[in-house]
């Protein structure tokens, strides 16, 4: 018997959050969050990360469990995630895997293999060393040389991610793109059901901007300085996520306030087009549209629940 696993995955600002809570109650399950920053302690406003108070005692796992100065990665992500399921399922609950980095969920999923030749690292500190020098656009343009379809996926910004593309086509001689296409056809160890919700395109934006002046209004500038005055580092893994490398920007004088919070709500309008564009790529997705569903959170979970029920996901009355 395959082990139950629910995913509620989307783009940011669709409504996972009030959502997740409700179908965590219902189904008696756990969840365990597959955002990138969410997982980093005191980085609360700009990650929108759910409070104390909204749980609704719903146990959550990868939530505040780093400092913002430590790594986080695909690879760590799977690791603990398991270890998180593997708790869940002792207690006889459901892991109900939350959050947007598709790269994450499909690492869980279908439990992709990460080994890797770690003997030489000489390119990858190469390549690290051309990062600093000549930026992100310099390696998303080798990149393109070597895997355009890996170079339309990952954003210049990210630049780990671009190294390890790199770094595996000179190892392998092959396309990292190729190689979690073949990971991804690969038959997921787990009885699930994979939820994507979404919306119309002009009324996800909307939500994303008011969310963004949402976060200005609760004091996402006064986190930045104040992660920024413990020491993190502007080039550290957690900097990098959407709002905070923005503001670290105008804080060394590069731009205005007002110019910054409209690079956030732009950067983060595209980064939910791309995270659109992976979910659509991925096999056996149930699409929760609420622009055909409506914008009623009890219609949406009764189309759920009917997808949990026709996989056998519901627990027995």
């Amino acid at each position: 018997m395959k082990k139950p696993l629910i995913i509620l995955a989307g783009p940011t600002a669709v409504g996972k959050t009030a959502l997740s809570i409700r179908l965590a109650r219902e189904v008696n399950a756990e969840i365990i969050s597959a955002d990138s920053m969410q997982v980093y302690r005191r980085m609360d406003i700009g990650s929108a990360k759910i409070r104390p108070e909204e749980t609704k005692g719903v146990p959550h796992h990868l939530v505040d469990v780093l400092e913002p100065w430590e790594d986080f990665n695909v690879v760590r992500f799977q690791q603990m995630a398991k270890a998180a399921a593997e708790q869940i399922w002792t207690r006889g609950k459901i892991p109900l895997v939350v959050g947007g980095t598709g790269f994450y969920i499909q690492a869980l999923l279908y439990d992709i293999d990460f080994t890797e030749n770690d003997a030489d690292t000489s390119y990858r500190e190469e390549l690290e060393r051309l990062a600093k020098e000549k930026g992100g656009d310099y390696l998303h343009g080798l990149l393109e040389d070597a895997d355009p379809q890996a170079a339309g996926d990952i954003h210049p910004n990210n630049i780990k991610r671009m190294i390890r593309a790199l770094e595996f086509h000179r190892q392998t001689g092959g396309k990292i793109s190729e190689h979690n296409a073949k990971e991804r056809e690969k038959e997921s160890p787990y009885n699930y059901a994979y939820f994507v919700l979404t919306d119309e395109r002009s009324r996800l934006y909307e939500r994303i901007d008011c969310r963004v002046d949402q976060m200005m209004e609760e004091g996402l500038l006064e986190e930045v300085r104040l992660l920024r005055e413990q020491g993190v580092q502007r080039s550290s893994t957690a900097m990098q996520g959407l709002g905070y490398k923005e503001l670290c920007a105008y804080l060394e004088g590069e731009c205005t306030l007002e110019e910054a919070v409209r690079v956030i709500k732009r950067d983060t309008r595209h980064f939910a087009k791309r995270q659109l564009t992976w979910f659509k790529r991925e096999k056996d997705v149930i699409w929760a549209d609420k622009s055909v569903l409506g914008q009623k959170e009890d219609d949406i979970m009764d189309y759920m629940m009917q997808g949990l029920s026709d996989r056998y996901l519901l627990p027995e009355s």
